[in-house]
């Protein structure tokens, strides 16, 4: 078998992003059809990743060194001339085989006329590095690598922390570990890391949580295939300390999860509480992930694959808790999801709030009177946190907000806000709210 032009893999795979109807999600599996293995495919993801976490930059340098833009149908050949530049500008490689291998590969993508050019652009670029990245980063969004208007949104909403929080989701997130502790407490974990030779250290804020030094491959974990430990940043690992004064004395309460996959929280509350629990999510596909993170951990749930916003799945019988980790923007998460800064659009604010309100209302039926909903987004957009508390609150009267109780975090209205921190936790939103006993 042939080796792949990890290059040509590589920019078939952004082609997508570039063109608004595509992410990285898929990645793994592009990279697993095309033969990638081993340390290539390590290469392959800090090239995508690299490229959609710096592609206002990257894109600002192409116009300049493009004659004309190419056209619709060769994205491609767009997305080689931006590896090339990230190349040049972020990695180790060699400057000749970020060139030449780059430009070679429009051959592998059956557009061997493209060579010419992107070698020509490439070199230019070398040429004149430090005067075209000086006229480029004169624009305060290309500099920051973020479009426009959410740098404009969070300078509004805030205005002492919006430039920290652009430079924290400019950095990969640190590789950070739950551990289970129906196998293992944390310190005792720990020991462990230490023994195989990986150094890491407790996080402060969620107890069940360490974070690596370095990130590896989940098949060095000690235990990872037995359920030991998963991989979760320390934010979402809030969700069970939370909910634990809903759960902790109550075995065998009912509990909904509305918006389980991938299924991290699912497991999380499972390992934490002896609870009955549902686990719901539109995409069957991404449900099947859930069902196979219960199943290397050991643990059981009901899933189902159901519309949250709707009720035809319910069979009437009330939860004492529920979990809504909403839908959201996804902007407290962008160092881990770069293809954000390409997909989302500020209208997606709006319809993203909307569907959240429906699913408010729509779950609040669920809970049983004296219940306990979590309210959560990965998201740092107050229309879809603060604001889309008060508005439920405002509109439901057997609701009201639980004080959060906790040194992470700043107070939001009614909840708590993460805001993403570099070489600490994701971006991320808390609300819990309680509903009148009858």
């Amino acid at each position: 078998m042939s080796t792949p032009d990890i290059r040509a893999v590589c920019a078939s795979a952004l082609a997508p992003v570039l063109d608004g109807k595509g992410s990285l999600n898929a990645l793994d599996s592009t990279l697993e059809s095309a033969g990638v293995e081993g340390r290539d495919r390590g290469l392959a993801k800090a090239l995508c990743f690299g490229v959609c976490r710096t592609l206002p930059r990257l894109e600002a340098l192409s116009k300049i060194l493009l004659r004309q833009s190419f056209k619709r149908r060769d994205q491609d050949i767009q997305a080689l001339l931006l590896l090339g530049l990230y190349q040049l500008l972020y990695m180790r490689v060699p400057a000749h085989a970020a060139v030449g291998e780059t430009a070679g590969a429009a051959r592998a993508l059956g557009k061997g006329w493209a060579t010419r050019v992107l070698n020509g652009c490439l070199r230019r670029f070398q040429r004149d590095t430090q005067t075209l990245q000086a006229q480029v980063d004169r624009d305060p969004s290309i500099a920051l690598l973020h479009p426009e208007w959410m740098l404009t949104r969070w300078r509004e909403a805030w205005p002492d922390d919006w430039r920290e929080l652009a430079e924290a989701n400019n950095q990969p997130g640190p590789m950070t570990l739950r551990v289970n502790r129906r196998h293992v407490d944390r310190e005792t974990y720990l020991a462990r890391l230490r023994d195989a030779g990986l150094a890491a250290d407790p996080t402060p804020y969620a107890p069940d949580s360490v974070t690596l030094h370095e990130a590896c491959d989940v098949r060095a974990l000690p235990g990872f295939s037995e359920g030991v430990v998963s991989v979760q940043d320390e934010a979402a690992q809030l969700t069970a300390p939370l909910l634990a004064p809903a759960l902790a004395t109550t075995p065998g309460a009912r509990v909904l999860d509305a918006c389980s996959a991938p299924g991290g929280k699912t497991a999380h509350l499972l390992e934490a509480f002896d609870i009955e629990l549902t686990a719901l999510d539109s995409d069957a596909e991404r449900l099947s992930r859930v069902d196979a993170t219960l199943a290397r951990l050991g643990l059981e749930a009901t899933t189902l694959t159901a519309d949250a916003s709707r009720l035809e799945w319910w069979d009437e019988h009330t939860f004492d808790a529920v979990l809504l980790d909403a839908p959201c923007s996804g902007t407290g998460v962008i160092r881990r999801h770069p293809d954000i800064k390409r997909l989302r659009r500020p209208n997606d604010i709006r319809e993203l709030a909307a569907l959240q309100a429906r699913l408010l209302d729509t779950l609040w039926t669920t809970l049983a009177p004296g219940g306990t909903l979590l309210y959560a987004t990965c998201s740092v957009m107050p229309e879809e946190n603060v604001d889309q508390v008060a508005a439920f609150l405002a509109r439901t009267p057997d609701a009201s907000a639980d004080e959060l109780d906790v040194d992470w975090g700043r107070p939001a209205g009614a909840g708590r806000q993460l805001l993403p921190r570099i070489d600490g936790h994701d971006g991320f939103f808390y609300a819990r709210l309680h509903k009148q006993s009858a």
